[in-house]
Formats: structure tokens, sequence, C-alpha cells
């Protein structure tokens, strides 16, 4: 089988770099510069002092300038739902897929797809899940999205082997970090400069080829400080594919480099530099098919013949450069310049054209998808019964002559920009604040330039047929320009906090369309002005005000309410209108001896729900486009357990539970749609399950600690009409793991993935029937450095 297109060489970009991120690098050193040193007699650690966390307390001053949270005291501070997972809760299990991750955040639902969390489909509070597009992405306080507003969906994702703390922030709070703020967002929290000499190496082994190491090592002085990180991470896969020796799994480098100067802590005005250099690149042999019903009861980690060809190649290049400043104690500075770049090249499977030829009617191309379905209705589809279909599924019946239609899904994505914040701490009366002030200027991009080649199937393998012209499948440019600004105040009057705050988010969008090429090379010449197709641009100003509110009963019970203006920016399309929404929480929070629980009801009021087509959406609709999904309606309830069962200080139960219940519904009809289909009033969100449920049940003796966790997620509907083969079955996935300490610098460990193996119908997009990680052993090895 032939694969020309594969592993070709990427194109520039055509774009220069980004001169203001050379710019703002100095600004913080024109600002150190500025506010003079003097002494003073307030002492820290080496890694750069102390400052408040974002509510309340101190956090190290390595995290200031990418945490929103902190810590978990932290989060049960914020007028609002928010979750902050640690380092240590991250090692318990040692996933590094970040769907397996989010499980125990409430709130949080997610669409399965690979078995990896590759590219995740995530969902906050009823937000469309697919590619996570609906919530903001950041890392290390900076947007991670391969382009945020242009083309939000997160074919990039970092890495979660390497993070050391994930934060999850919903309600009000959540105008802090935009642009996309109904749901909420996720700051994930890279492996941070240490505050003396020391690393850290984990090294795995286990079901599948399953291979990972991860080690980082670092230190600090007065002055300076660094670390550098390594992560691999390699796998063959769980799937196995028709007639095929090739494997169906993936291999990620990741690695990160970060160095720090600072002025020295004890001094009363502080100062630090921080540069972040981070390189990351995946092969894996992922595809959208999926299978019949009929088949995945049969084999659900099958993979069609039809696939073998199907791998994405992906690079992501990163440099921040970040200020955090401290001038006396009430003002705190922080910025960032940052620059993202991201290739991909996802050569797969598309679709099916019947009557095999070029030239052919519109009507006799068709999806995957539909190819499934029509299989598992019984129907005939473009002249082929049922049976003849899933004989060309089987690859015993050959396809009409270049009928299969392969596509190299090739695109470069830049964003970068530059962000600022100042916070200002004071007093009127007996009323304190916490006033944050902050600007973002932002640019993103995303150049599509793809390739459609034609093959035939012929005695169940794949011949090449047509390579293709270079740009029949998508030849435009996606540019996005925003400007973001931001005001909250956190107000303590006695035992009330109020924290109101508002973003103003002012976005340019513009699409560039131009004409398939006639060359036959792989030469990207410069696009010319004679070869313009058509340009569409639109420009939306949205102002989002928020409050939220915290009243302390007593010093173990908080009451919280909050409001605030959901926004989610659309595509290019003038004619398509922004999603916007009133979103309401509310509930309690208890903290106290006997552990802590949480209960907030939320209910997000959509004025206009957008959904923007993909590829992995799975519509019959062209990539890019965005539809206009009217009034919607998610509401809900969240509700989290944290305690210990034991009583002795030798010997510890912990246990974590949550439960969240959700009812996301279409409140108006809607015509037959490309993206939404038809669509009654109350039919449901697709994806959305109304109940989820996670328990982790651990025990921690001497040298010992082992952890059993159980997650239950309902069946969910595909699409909106939920009709026959559109449902998820209901999963229930059981993980264990024990840890040994052999010496207090050495501990083994082994993990059970999905100890039951539970193979029900996890996803149905984009094209069939997909599995769940079936059952999964590994054994590691852990040393403190």
């Amino acid at each position: 089988m032939f694969h020309p297109d594969q592993h070709k060489n990427r194109r520039p970009s055509g774009r220069p770099a980004l001169n203001a991120l050379l710019l703002a690098a100095a600004i913080p050193c024109m600002a150190a510069t500025a506010h003079a040193d003097q002494p003073g007699d307030r002492d820290s650690d080496r890694s750069g002092g102390a400052v408040e966390s974002e509510q309340s307390g101190e956090m190290p001053l390595a995290l200031a300038p990418v945490a929103i949270l902190g810590s978990a005291e932290a989060a049960l501070q914020v007028p609002g739902g928010a979750t902050f997972i640690s380092e240590q809760d991250l090692e318990k299990f040692e996933f590094t897929d970040i769907q397996r991750i989010l499980r125990q955040v409430p709130g949080v639902s997610i669409q399965l797809e690979d078995g990896y969390g590759l590219r995740p489909n995530i969902s906050i509070r009823g937000t469309p899940s697919d590619r996570s597009a609906r919530i903001t992405l950041l890392e290390d306080g900076v947007l991670i999205a391969p382009a945020p507003y242009a083309a939000p969906a997160a074919y990039y994702f970092p890495t979660a082997g390497r993070m050391q703390g994930i934060e999850v922030l919903k309600g009000p709070a959540a105008v802090l970090e935009g642009p996309y703020t109904t749901g909420g967002a996720i700051n994930m929290l890279s492996t941070r400069i240490p505050d003396v000499a020391r690393g850290q190496a984990t090294f795995e082994a286990g079901s599948h080829g399953h291979l990972r190491g991860h080690v980082w090592y670092g230190d600090s002085s007065e002055r300076f400080g660094y670390v550098v990180e390594g992560h691999e991470w390699r796998s063959d896969g769980f799937q196995n594919i028709d007639r095929s020796s090739r494997d169906t799994g993936l291999n990620k480098g990741d690695y990160t480099a970060k160095f720090r100067v600072n002025t020295p802590s004890n001094r009363e005005n502080y100062h630090a530099l921080e540069l972040k250099v981070q390189y990351a690149d995946e092969t894996s042999n992922q595809t959208y098919f999926g299978l019949t019903d009929a088949d995945f009861a049969q084999s659900p980690n099958r993979r069609y013949g039809l696939s073998e060809l199907d791998q994405m190649n992906t690079e992501h290049e990163q440099v921040v450069v970040s200020y955090t400043g401290r001038i006396g104690d009430a003002l705190q500075l922080r910025a960032s310049a940052y620059n993202n770049d991201f290739e991909r090249a996802w050569f797969k499977t598309e679709g099916i054209d019947f009557d095999g030829s070029e030239n052919a009617q519109n009507f006799s191309r068709t999806s995957w998808f539909n190819v499934v379905q029509a299989v598992n209705r019984g129907e005939s589809l473009g002249g082929f019964t049922a049976a003849e279909l899933q004989a060309m599924l089987d690859g015993t019946l050959d396809t009409p002559e270049g009928a299969i239609e392969l596509r190299n899904n090739s695109r470069e994505y830049y964003s970068r920009g530059v962000q600022g914040e100042a916070t200002l701490l004071f007093d009127t009366g007996s009323i304190s604040h916490r006033l944050r002030v902050g600007l973002r200027y932002h640019e993103d991009e995303e150049d599509r330039l793809q390739r459609q080649s034609t093959y035939t199937q012929v005695n169940g393998s794949l011949v090449l047929d047509d390579f293709g012209l270079l740009g029949n499948a998508g030849n435009r440019i996606e540019q996005a320009e925003a400007l973001a600004a931001w005001v909250y105040d956190t107000i303590e009057i006695g035992r009330l906090t109020l924290s109101p705050g508002v973003r103003i988010e002012d976005v340019d969008l513009n699409r560039t369309r131009y004409e398939t090429r006639i060359s036959r090379t792989d030469d990207p010449s410069s696009r010319a002005a004679d070869n313009l197709r058509s340009t569409r641009s639109d420009n939306i100003t949205a102002v989002l005000p928020g409050v939220g509110a915290r009243y302390a009963v007593n010093d173990e019970f908080d009451l919280i309410f909050g409001v605030h203006k959901g926004f989610s920016a659309p595509s290019s399309d003038p004619d398509t209108d922004e999603e916007e929404s009133t979103n309401w929480e509310a509930g309690f929070r208890y903290n106290g001896d006997l552990g802590s629980l949480e209960m907030i009801g939320f209910l997000n009021d959509f004025e206009n729900l957008v959904g923007v087509c993909t590829a992995s959406s799975g519509a019959n609709c062209d990539v890019g486009d965005v539809f206009r999904g009217d009034a919607a309606r998610a509401r809900g309830l969240e509700t989290r357990l944290s305690t210990d069962w034991s009583s002795s200080s030798s010997f510890g139960l912990p246990l974590e539970a949550t439960w969240t219940w959700t009812d996301a519904e279409f409140r108006s009809d809607l015509a037959d749609t490309d993206f939404f289909g038809d669509v009654e009033k109350g039919d449901p969100i697709p994806y959305i399950p109304d109940h989820q449920f996670y328990i982790s049940q651990g025990v921690v003796w001497q040298q010992w600690t082992g952890y059993l966790s159980l997650n239950y997620i309902d069946e969910v509907c595909a699409f909106a009409s939920c009709g026959p083969f559109e449902q998820t079955d209901s999963l229930t996935t059981i993980d264990a793991s024990v840890h040994y300490d052999l010496t207090p610098q050495i501990q083994i460990f082994g993990l059970a993935q999905n100890l039951t193996n539970e193979n029900g119908i996890a996803g149905r997009q984009p094209r069939g029937a997909r599995p769940n990680l079936d059952r999964t052993f590994i054994g590691g090895l852990r040393i403190q450095l």
C-alpha cells in the first residue's frame, strides 16, 4: 500500500514572527528597572518569595504567573465552582489521559474517542464537547488551543503526564479567563522550578506495548532558577486492523525547559523574569473510522482495513517570557509574551464516491458514517445493498475504481500575544479589596492546504488511483485578532465576599479561500491574488459582566451564589451571531473536621447555541462553517464529597466522590440543518450525560498506598434526534493502583485501568461505534533525584 502524502515536507506559514514578542520581553525588564529594590524584612523561600493566592492565603511566587487558584485550599474560597487537582492527586493513578483525570471534577463531561485522550472532547456544564472548542484551555495561564479564536478545536492538547497540577474554574470567576466564559476554564500547570536542587524520574511499562518515561531536574539559587524536563510515551494501541500488521498506537515526545532570573526575595520589591521553551511531537495511527453495531458486538477492538493508512503527525513549539513582580505589600504585577506554533498532518479515510469518478455528482459521494448507518439499518446506499456495503467494510468486495477518498488534513497554526495584569490590595474603611485589572492582545491563524487522494480497494488492499491536486480538499486561511480587557474585584465585607467583574472581548475574524491548485507538485508557492476564491470577515464586541458571592455562615459552612454572561466567539461568517448565555449558580460548601462537602446547582440559559462544523463532529457539513442552534438550556447539580474514614494518624482511608446531574436540551425547533439535524424543542444536546458518578477509596498504611476508583457515565445521544443507532452505552469503569515505598527516594507501583474490561460503545462520531480503552496493566518505578 502506497502512502505518498503522509510525510511530505511542511510548508512555511508565509507570515513573519511576532515582533511584539520581542518588544514585550523587554517590558518586564523596564518595569524591574523602574521599581528599584528597597531593603525589607519580608522573608520567603529561595524560589521567589510569597504572594497572596487567587482568593486568600499564600502561595509560592513561582506559581503566581501561571496559576488561577494555586491550591485546593484557595479553591474552597472561590465564590463559585472551582477544583484544584494537585500533584499528589495526579500520582494516585498516574493517568496520562486528561479525560480520566477530569472524571473526578463535578460538572465536567467527556466524549470518549481514541481511548488515550490525545484530542479530548471536554464539556463543562453542558457546553458542546466537540474538540473542547467551547471552553478556555490554558497551560500555565497562557491560551493553548492551536488557534483559540479562529479555530479553537483542540487538535493539540498538552501532555497530561507531565503536569504538576490542573485547575478547573467555573462560574463568574471565568470572566478572568476568556474568551469562552459559558462553561469555564481548564488551566494545566507544568512542572515548576523547584525551591532547591531536586528532580524525579518515572518509568513505566505495560499492556499493549505501553512505555512511558518522565524525567525532570531543577534547582534555585538566590537570583537564578531552572528546570529541564523530558516526557516520552509510546504504545502499540489496543485495536487491531483487519489484514494488517500495522499497530494502532502512538509515539509522543514532550520536552520543556524553564529558566528564571530574579532579585533577592528578602527585598520589599521583588522582580522575576522567566523563560519557558517547550517542544512536542506525535505520531499516532489514529482514525475517525468506527464500526457497525454488529461488528462492535462481535469484536469491539476491531478496525476495518480501510483505515490502515490513517495516521496523525504533529509538532508543537512554545516560547513564553513571563514577568512577576511585587511592589511593596500592595501591588502585584504579572505579564507574559507567548508564541505557539503547531503543525498537523492527519492522513485518514474521508469518504467514498460510489461512482468512482472525480466528476461524479454530489449525491454519489457520502461519508463512512452514512455507510455504517446504512448497514446498521439494513438499507441500501449509492446503489449497493447493506450486505454489499458490509462486504466493502470487511474487504471482501472491491470498490469502484477510485471510490475511496483519503485526505491529508494538513494544517498549520500560530497563536501569539501579550498579556498583563496588575493586582492592587487596598482597604476602604473596614472593607478590603483585591482589585485585578488585565489586558491581552492576541492573534492566531489556521492555514489549511489539504490534498485528497483516491484509492481503490482490491482484494482487501488499498491501491492508489489518483494522487490528487494540492489544495483540492481545502485551501484557505482563517485569522483572528483580539483585544481583551478585564476588571475583577474581590471585596470582603465581614463574612460576605463579593466578586464583581467584567470582561470585554473585541474580536476581528476573517477567512480567505483560494482556488484548488492546478499543479500536481508539492511546491507550495505563494498564493496569488488571481487565485483568490472568496473572502469574508466579522467583528464582535462583547461585554461580559458577572458577580459572585460567598457568605461564611461560620468557619466551616459557606453559601455561594453567582451570575455571569457567557460568550463563545463564532467563526468569520458575518451571518452567524456569537454564542451568548446567562449563567446562574447557587449552593453551599462545608469544610470542617468531618471533611468537605460541596453542592452547587447551575443553569446555563443559551440565547443562541452555536455549532461549529469539524471533521470530528461527523456532521454532513463543510468544515469551519457555523450553525445557529437558537435557544438551549443546560441545568444541573454538582456534588463533591471528600473525607477520611480513619481516626488513626498512622492509617488512612481517604474517600472522594462526585456526582453530576445535567439536563441539557434545545428550547426551540430547528429545521433540518447540516450540523444539528432536525431538532424539536426538548431534544437533548448531544454527548451530555444525565448522570455521572465518580468514587475513589484509598488505603494509606506505612509504605503502602492503594486506590480503587469507580466511574459511571450514563448513555448519551450522539445526535439531537437520538434515534436508533444514535446512542452510546452507559459505562462503568473501575481503575486501581498500588504504590510501595522501597526507600524514601524509590517507589514502585502497579496500575490497572478498566479492571473489569468494560467494552460498551463509548462514542459514535465521527464514523461509527468507538470502544473504550480495554483492560490495561502497567508497572512502574519512581526515583526522587
